[in-house]
């Protein structure tokens, strides 16, 4: 399995948002933000920008594959919560930001032939029918926010890196062709911070909420922390324990096993970023 491309080494993704944005990136508008990665200008995953907006997950497929898709999230809620479903053909995604262009607004695609990865592109627009269904799901990128607001330190953010996330041993619910495991984001943290980040999060279950698994990862069927399968490596250190979430790459894996003629989805970390505020997706 490819990974995506991170653009360089460490700590050179928050220097380079710092050339490319001009200033802090949550002071741009989510707008401004899309225009400059519809413009090539960013091609990276967007972890930390725009730090007040809802970011998704993206999955594009056939509409012949898109109620058995739409079933398969909604029976994996925690994993693939919805945000938005487009009509057939629309490359517009109204209710989640008024300029919204899905080919273009994602900083990097994947595309998924016959079950197969065969491309990356920063643009769609060439791949794109009339047939085509879009799905934005919920991404854990939205409630870093919150977390970071409530005292609890993120180190990918803080090192400019893209989230770590694992394929576990845990299957999704499955539905026509749509099967697989579920995937994780995993963020370490001190123990005495671990209680407050599942109070945290739990408020948003529109992007997967509490956190799915504490502290040792081989009972969910991860075998080395320091080896991704998407994302980057974070070090968890002595007096930290990894926490995991589910995340919305989940149906990346899905797809793998459905094996659909055509998909396209966002490559892992690299978000749509909406005009919709994390906290209007919180509940209290």
């Amino acid at each position: 399995m490819s990974k995506i491309a991170n653009g360089g080494t460490v700590g050179s993704d928050s220097e380079q948002a710092g050339n490319v944005f001009g200033q802090k990136n949550g002071s741009l508008g989510a707008s401004r933000v899309r225009s400059l990665i519809r413009q090539g200008h960013w091609k990276s995953h967007t972890s930390g920008l725009t730090d007040d907006h809802v970011q998704g997950n993206v999955v594009i497929l056939p509409q012949s594959l898109s109620d058995d898709f739409l079933h398969y999230c909604r029976s994996n809620p925690k994993a693939c919560p919805v945000l938005a479903v487009s009509q057939a053909g629309e490359r517009q995604l109204p209710t989640l930001g008024v300029d919204i262009d899905i080919c273009t607004d994602v900083p990097r695609y994947r595309v998924w032939r016959d079950g197969q990865l065969v491309d990356e592109p920063t643009d769609i627009t060439h791949l794109w029918r009339d047939d085509l269904v879009t799905f934005v799901i919920g991404c854990s990128f939205s409630f870093e926010q919150a977390l970071l607001d409530a005292g609890l330190p993120l180190r990918h953010v803080q090192q400019g890196r893209n989230v770590a996330m694992f394929r576990t041993h845990i299957a999704t619910h499955a539905v026509g062709p749509f099967h697989g495991p579920l995937v994780v984001s995993m963020r370490p943290m001190k123990a005495a911070d671990v209680i407050r980040a599942v109070q945290v999060t739990s408020r948003f279950p529109s992007v997967h909420g509490a956190p799915v698994h504490i502290g040792d990862p081989s009972l969910i069927g991860i075998a080395d922390l320091s080896n991704p399968d998407y994302g980057d490596a974070v070090e968890v250190m002595p007096d930290e324990l990894p926490v995991f979430w589910a995340c919305g790459v989940t149906p990346q894996a899905a797809i793998q096993q459905a094996r659909p003629e055509l998909c396209i989805t966002h490559a892992p970390g690299a978000m749509l970023i909406t005009d919709l505020l994390n906290q209007q997706l919180a509940s209290y």
